[in-house]
């Protein structure tokens, strides 16, 4: 993502084929940084070894689990250990205590893009006056079962002042499980890629920009009394929500399972409804019960649904007390984290950047690890962050997974090759699990996440080569492509993949599904032949494999901006085979300010988008 200084506005709820936009009523000219959507604008991104060969050192690894976990919390007053960056709230302390420590955690994170600081702040259930400034790798979350247990009196908000109101930077930051009573009726959310406001009751407004472009983003699982405003967003997932109503569009809006969802059509407006979510299962967070004791939730899987998880009534899951977890502070090492995997325990990965010699390995099924604060996990010396067995019910939430100097051949992979089981009953499922190579410094990895078991659902995912930072360029952040799905029957939700240097998603499994899909080709080709596929222009940005004869996907959008040379071509976005069961609905493709063309949006179809047509849209497949 880089700085944005030209725009074209428009007024709220509106589209056109240069993408004008839904914002608060501002208007302007091309040239001026107001509320509008340019297409013009160059775009918007951004150690031990473990050895287990005999018994004697399993025993071993059971009690270095063992010592280093922290027992469940028994009245209300016992309080678990969450390492020196989580700070945890109590109705009982002043609002001016708790003000205090939040201006200065967002004082040090407003700016902090690619910083080694990272932050969980937890209300225990009860009413707060204070306002919370969300900043860069920074959750602030309720500890609440149900979102209405925590009330902040004031506001959860992300701003973008820091960027003269451009939230197209606005990344890795974290609402979740609170109900809010917003100061003057409204809250702000204006954020990008990697931001969820999740499992969220707003009594209220919300605005999703800041009066700039925005390049968005995710809300699930959350009610807004009020309405939502979309703003100058891109684009944007709205899964089991449920709300007053909506306005604005500009590109690629999706709803699944969203309750109340607005009228109108794709692509005037741009808007994609699907009526039920098929499968899902809602990310688990930490609570505390009635009796003071710390535990983490894990919902059930949910079938067809619609609306939030919780606004009924109490979800179907599971409590597991926080003594069947391993609590990994900053200076955990891998060969601890698979010692208490290897015992049974599952993971609560406390805020910090944690250098990984060997990848962390998930081999028991229904094992949770669940990062707190953005946890960071870098591999070292060309390992991976972590395999995950061809097993039942493994959760992965709450994650950032960021490529060390060393090329990994593959960052994540979930199922080891050739996996085959079926989970259908109780799938694998990946929640706010983020990916980056570059940025915060040279990275490297051929492939940075790898779906290989079946039926997985990924639930908000951004798999980002980096476009700018420390590290960035063609020959420096070299990164092949961004997911590769070889498992049967995976869903995923709120799929944002950008800038890899070949396939950014590649679909070898049957029977796959994608609700929302965000892209941005790579920026930097230096030239054409830099960047061809044998004897085709680029890589699709999509690519179904020849093979496959059932997939399915609803509200794609691909954009590119080949800033480096502007004569670079992409021959398509989307590449599938001719099937009658492989379909697509409501794809968009883009060049922003002209930069660059896609020939086609999907085959030989739609398109082109180029310095005289920016904006391309194709509403069915075949």
């Amino acid at each position: 993502m880089t700085n944005d200084t030209t725009g074209t506005t428009g007024t709220a709820g509106t589209t056109g084929t240069t993408g004008t936009t839904g914002t608060t009523g501002k208007t302007g000219t091309t040239g001026t940084d107001t509320a509008g959507t340019d297409t013009t604008r160059p775009g918007h991104r951004r150690r031990r070894r473990v050895a287990r060969a005999t018994a004697a050192f399993a025993v071993l690894a059971g009690a270095v689990a063992a010592a280093l976990t922290v027992p469940a919390a028994h009245g209300a007053d016992a309080e678990p250990d969450l390492g020196p960056n989580v700070q945890i709230f109590d109705p009982s302390m002043s609002a001016q205590e708790i003000q205090g420590k939040l201006d200065s955690v967002f004082g040090e994170q407003e700016k902090n893009q690619f910083g080694q600081a990272r932050h969980a702040l937890l209300f225990k259930p009860g009413s707060y006056d204070v306002k919370a400034n969300v900043g860069f790798y920074t959750q602030v979350a309720g500890l609440g079962l149900s979102p209405d247990d925590t009330t902040i009196n004031g506001q959860v908000h992300a701003e973008a002042d820091w960027f003269d109101g451009n939230a197209t930077q606005n990344f890795w930051r974290d609402a979740e499980n609170l109900a809010v009573n917003p100061d003057g009726g409204a809250d702000r959310w204006a954020v990008s890629q990697a931001a969820p406001y999740r499992r969220m009751h707003l009594k209220g407004d919300l605005q999703l920009d800041d009066g700039g472009w925005s390049s968005g983003g995710l809300l699930a699982d959350t009610k807004v009394d009020g309405q939502v405003k979309s703003g100058s967003q891109q684009q944007w997932l709205s899964r089991n929500t449920e709300w007053g109503g909506w306005t604005g569009s500009n590109w690629n809006m999706v709803f699944v399972g969203a309750r109340n969802a607005p009228a109108g059509d794709f692509p005037n407006p741009p808007y994609t409804r699907v009526d039920k979510s098929p499968v899902t299962r809602e990310k688990p967070f930490l609570y505390v019960d009635d009796d003071g004791a710390y535990k983490v939730f894990v919902p059930d899987v949910r079938k067809d649904s619609t609306g939030t998880s919780w606004s009924s009534g109490t979800p179907k899951g599971e409590s597991l007390p926080l003594s069947d977890f391993f609590i990994a502070k900053p200076d955990a090492t891998a060969e601890e984290m698979n010692a208490a995997l290897d015992a049974g325990k599952h993971l609560l990965i406390t805020p910090g950047v944690y250098h990984l010699d060997a990848p962390l390995k998930v081999t028991r099924p229904d094992t949770v690890v669940l990062g707190l604060g953005l946890a960071t996990l870098v591999p070292d010396n060309g390992v991976s962050a972590m395999n995950v067995a061809d097993v039942d019910g493994v959760k992965l939430a709450g994650l950032l997974i960021d490529a060390g100097t060393e090329n990994s051949d593959t960052l994540m992979e979930v199922g080891p090759k050739d996996s085959s089981a079926n989970h259908a009953d109780n799938p694998t499922s990946l929640h706010d699990v983020f990916f980056r190579v570059g940025g915060a410094g040279v990275g490297k990895a051929s492939t940075s996440l790898v779906v290989n078991s079946s039926n997985v659902i990924g639930d908000h995912t951004w798999i980002w080569r980096a476009d700018h930072g420390d590290g960035v360029g063609w020959d420096s952040n070299t990164a092949d492509n961004g997911l590769v799905v070889n498992g049967d029957d995976v869903t995923m939700y709120g799929l944002f993949v950008e800038h890899y240097q070949k396939h950014q998603t590649t679909w070898n499994g049957e029977g796959g599904r994608t609700y929302f899909y965000q892209n941005e080709m790579p920026y930097d080709p230096p030239d054409q032949d830099a960047w061809m596929n044998g004897s085709t222009k680029g890589y699709a940005a999509y690519k179904v494999a020849d093979s496959v004869k059932r997939h399915e996907a609803w509200g794609l959008g691909s954009y590119c901006f080949f800033n480096t040379n502007k004569s670079v071509t992409a021959e398509h976005a989307f590449e599938v085979p001719q099937s009658p069961d492989v379909k697509f609905h409501d794809m968009v493709t883009v060049s922003l300010g002209g930069t660059g063309t896609i020939n086609h949006v999907i085959n030989g179809t739609g398109g082109p988008s180029d310095a005289n047509s920016n904006v391309a849209n194709v509403t069915e497949y075949p």
